[in-house]
């Protein structure tokens, strides 16, 4: 029997169903160029952690789609997200990554802008005089909130509160930053790289778990047999998916390491951090080195916040969409804001081991990326199976869809929310 086609008679949203999705998702301009302003110009979309910009005066360049944006803690301590474009002649008017400033000032002809936004200043103002007033030409300003140090913006000014949008994804970033063993977390670095596929491809990849012992065999045989066991979860049946809703899931892999604050003593740390627990053991109590040690690792879950933001154990994902057919990723390592620097070298070993530029786990989930886009070029119209252990999907009193971790509910949320979204009304 043939598989069947999917036909786009009512509108991109058909082309999504509970089982399956059309592989033109992946392929078609035309659908990439309306998910910018029906998804990514519409919602809430990621743009920083605060511990980018701690302190008066700092800022960071971010996109939202095609669109850049300066995220910037004003002289109020206010976060603010501006489009990065004079209000003159359109020039960007900010061009480093991040630093600390006390506002910005257009290289074209010189006008300047508060940290939030303001017009303070034009050259040679008598050409001006009766034609504009300074207070109606500010930066263009986003909605912005923050949620557990996450900051969010959009440029729909009228989009419903940031929390109400995370809803339930709430408690597990709480859970998420556990991690911090009483310490606050911070983004240690960074590194980017693309891909050639679409950003649809790396959505559903971290809620992946079907695909880990396969395509990151070489990773597994790579690292000591304790860190091995803790990810061997095909066969744990407390290893698990939850659907969120609004597009938000979450992915247990390591279900005794959810709620990190949590300890009942009968795990025993790993023995590859003795020299971590031995130099902190001479000036921590042994409660607050077991804390530590044991959020080595990060979380014990991957938390998938749609669009285009995942906390994945220990780091941040961040992905943009750059075209139908490539991505830019962001990884961020995290570390303990102002915790036992061994500790935080130690942590970014262990991303640079995995998700590192040089390390096991990235490049072979590049090549399987590439690998999709590639193989979804032939008969765009056939379906993406989305359709993994949905013989096995329960609803909880939570009201979360949950299946096991390596089954494909955490996809079908996020493709549930991208049907909403790219709806014809």
């Amino acid at each position: 029997m043939s598989t069947p086609l999917m036909e786009n008679h009512d509108g991109f949203s058909a082309l999504a169903a509970t089982d399956r999705v059309a592989g033109q998702l992946y392929t078609d301009p035309e659908i990439f160029e309306a998910e910018l302003e029906k998804i990514f110009y519409k919602t809430w979309v990621w743009v920083a952690h605060e511990s980018e910009i701690p302190d008066k005066g700092n800022f960071k360049k971010a996109m939202i789609g095609r669109q850049p944006v300066i995220v910037t803690r004003d002289r109020k301590g206010a976060l603010n997200v501006l489009l990065n474009r004079c209000r003159h002649r359109g020039a960007s008017i900010c061009e480093p990554d991040k630093g600390k400033a006390n506002g910005f000032t257009c290289p074209y002809h010189s006008w300047s802008y508060s940290l939030d936004g303001q017009l303070r200043g034009i050259p040679y103002p008598e050409g001006y005089e009766g034609v504009i007033e300074k207070k109606d030409m500010p930066l263009q300003k986003l909605r912005v909130e923050s949620y557990a140090g996450m900051v969010f913006a959009s440029f729909n000014q009228d989009i419903e509160p940031l929390e109400d949008f995370l809803g339930d994804a709430k408690l597990w970033m709480d859970r998420f930053m556990m991690q911090g063993a009483g310490f606050g977390i911070k983004v240690q670095g960074e590194h980017k790289f693309r891909f050639d596929g679409n950003w649809k491809i790396q959505l559903e990849n971290t809620t992946d778990g079907y695909h880990f012992p396969i395509v990151h065999r070489s990773w597994m045989a790579s690292v000591d047999a304790e860190t091995a066991d803790m990810l061997s979860f095909m066969t744990d049946e407390n290893a698990v998916t939850h659907a969120l809703g609004n597009g938000h899931s979450v992915a247990i892999m390591v279900p005794e390491h959810v709620e990190l604050d949590a300890d009942d003593g009968t795990e025993e740390l790993q023995e590859r951090f003795r020299h971590i627990i031995d130099e902190l053991s001479e000036t921590m109590p042994a409660d607050q080195v077991r804390r530590i040690v044991r959020s080595m690792h990060g979380a014990g879950f991957n938390l998938n916040l749609f669009p285009n933001v995942a906390m994945s154990m220990s780091f941040f994902r961040v992905l943009r969409p750059i075209s139908v057919n490539e991505t830019e990723v962001q990884h961020m390592a995290l570390g303990l804001d102002g915790g036992p620097e061994s500790v935080n070298r130690e942590r970014l070993r262990i991303h640079e081991h995995f998700q590192g530029p040089f390390g096991f786990g990235t490049p072979d989930d590049a090549e399987a990326w590439d690998r999709v886009q590639r193989g979804a070029n032939g008969n765009p119209q056939m379906p993406i199976m989305v359709n993994r252990g949905l013989n096995r999907e329960t609803t909880g009193t939570e009201g979360w869809k949950t299946s096991h971790v390596t089954d494909e509910s955490g996809m079908r949320e996020s493709y549930s929310q991208w049907k909403k979204m790219m709806g014809n009304d």
